[in-house]
């Protein structure tokens, strides 16, 4: 079984964001960046699959500019067998990126394809139900826990509102991972080194037929309001009508 995990590079979660002067995004100069941490779970889990025996090889594929061939070493050096570089300079939404892995998915034919759930940096929660809606596959999405059976079907247990929810696809399928999927581990000195090995194939985005000319267009970016400090109230019917009368959160 071939795994196809698609990995994305954000800026480092442990990094103040700052808001370029003309809030046309988010400033990138001299940020830390870093491999999506749902990307990182999702990478893991293909990883143990194939430490199981579920899984012969695992494909990671990052699309972007050169400097993503980072975090696709980074993933390499996690335990993936082999990387592909999708190479553009364009910012691309979430619709161009699942046709371009459904393009990849064509040529590569995986049984399996693992994401993480979303972007730390744009949040979309999207491009892994877009990718399933193009390829006709079935989908398992915010998985807790993921386990292939003997009838090539995998059985996803999702975290869902009232709890979890179990579902049961047919092979091949796409399976967005939650932060609950897995623990994932360090890259050790040892993998860092084997990973620089592992063989890396750039292809041009532009070569897989997608219009890359993204319909997304970003208004405006704007940090968070500032937090004001709390008050102490005597009494809850002080309370009561603060949130009645201030805040007006109640009726």
């Amino acid at each position: 079984m071939k795994i196809l995990v698609p990995v994305k590079r954000v800026i480092d979660y442990n990094v103040k964001v700052r808001v370029k002067a003309d809030q046309s995004g988010v400033d990138l100069t001299n940020v830390k960046m870093a491999l999506n941490p749902f990307c990182e779970i999702a990478v893991e889990e293909a990883v143990r699959l194939k430490e199981a025996g579920k899984a012969t090889e695992v494909v990671v594929v990052s699309i972007g500019s050169k400097a993503v061939q980072e975090q696709l070493r980074t993933a390499l050096a996690l335990g993936a067998d082999r990387a592909i570089h999708l190479e553009t300079e364009v910012d691309l939404d979430s619709l161009q990126v699942a046709k371009l892995l459904h393009k990849l998915m064509d040529k590569e034919q995986p049984e399996l394809i693992i994401i993480g759930k979303q972007a730390i940096d744009s949040d979309n929660n999207q491009t892994g139900q877009m990718l399933a809606a193009l390829a006709g596959i079935g989908q398992g999405t915010f998985a807790s826990k993921v386990e292939l059976t003997a009838d090539n079907k995998v059985q996803v247990t999702r975290e869902v509102d009232g709890g979890l929810q179990t579902v049961e696809l047919s092979l091949p399928a796409v399976v967005s991972t939650d932060l609950r999927l897995n623990e994932p581990r360090y890259a050790s000195l040892p993998n860092i080194m084997k990973a620089k090995r592992k063989p890396l194939d750039v292809m041009p985005a532009a070569d897989l037929g997608v219009d890359l000319v993204s319909k997304v267009k970003v208004l405006k970016v704007a940090a968070p309001a500032g937090r004001s400090g709390g008050i102490t109230v005597e009494s809850v019917a002080e309370l009561v009508d603060k949130l009645k009368n201030e805040a007006k959160v109640i009726q």
